[in-house]
């Protein structure tokens, strides 16, 4: 074994004991993740995607969350083939297979995930909905009510009364709890990104119990799905809430 994979194993361990601890900690475990982007911020550094271009201040992403993905933890590219893994890691998502939805879920999530102009349900489908027991049409519907329960949450209100300003990661764990139930605010990890001089917040990344990866999701309470998920470091202290526009 070279120095260099050697290296590589022992950062993978570490992960993988650090990771236990912290669910073990929290007393619950971590087994899926909802990601939400903040798509203003995101806009600010790739202005010529389709969703960025076409982004206004009425449209919902302006004001509230949008959704990324919903992803098991520790899984990727389940059953796919090595071209269409190739594909997914060059960025050519709209080579990917369409993912086949209803009606109904198909409005809904591109409302809730402006990127599924630029293929991003393409994405999130080969990489990491293919490694959940759902189908297609489950994994993007559960993923929706999700968000929007967020979306109807202290959180929410506390970013749409912030827009170009900053917030804390206090303020954002209280909403958390207020809304989720004490100690929600120890499961969400924030993400943010530098246009410029500003430090904007880009995104949360929200602990998940086992039970998020399951069609019954679907109805499921956020708060319950939070509680069961592990403890994790909020990340990102503060950040500007970026207003819709460049």
């Amino acid at each position: 074994m070279s120095s260099m994979q050697l290296r590589t194993l022992t950062v993978a361990v570490s992960m993988v004991i650090a990771g236990a601890a912290m669910a073990q900690e929290g007393g619950g475990t971590t087994r899926f993740i909802l990601a939400a982007s903040w798509q203003p911020a995101f806009c600010q550094t790739n202005q010529k995607k389709a969703e960025c271009a076409s982004q206004t201040g009425e449209r919902p992403d302006a004001t509230n969350f949008s959704l990324h993905g919903l992803w098991p933890m520790r899984q990727d590219y389940c059953g796919v083939s090595a071209e269409q893994k190739a594909a997914d890691k060059d960025g050519k998502w709209n080579t990917l297979p369409e993912v086949t939805l209803s009606a109904e879920t198909q409005a809904a999530l591109s409302k809730a995930m402006p990127g599924t102009q630029s293929g991003l349900e393409r994405h999130e489908w080969t990489k990491h909905g293919t490694c959940t027991k759902m189908s297609a049409e489950d994994y993007f519907g559960v993923g929706v009510h999700l968000l929007g329960a967020l979306n109807t949450s202290a959180v929410r209100d506390l970013f749409a009364a912030n827009i170009g300003k900053p917030v804390k990661a206090e303020a954002i764990k209280a909403a958390f709890d207020k809304s989720f139930g004490p100690g929600a605010g120890d499961r969400v990890k924030m993400s943010c990104r530098r246009a410029g001089n500003v430090k904007m917040v880009s995104g949360l990344t929200i602990g998940l119990s086992e039970a998020a990866g399951a069609a019954s999701a679907k109805s499921a309470g956020l708060a319950d799905l939070i509680q069961g998920a592990g403890k994790t470091t909020f990340g990102c202290d503060e950040g500007v809430v970026d207003a819709a526009g460049f």
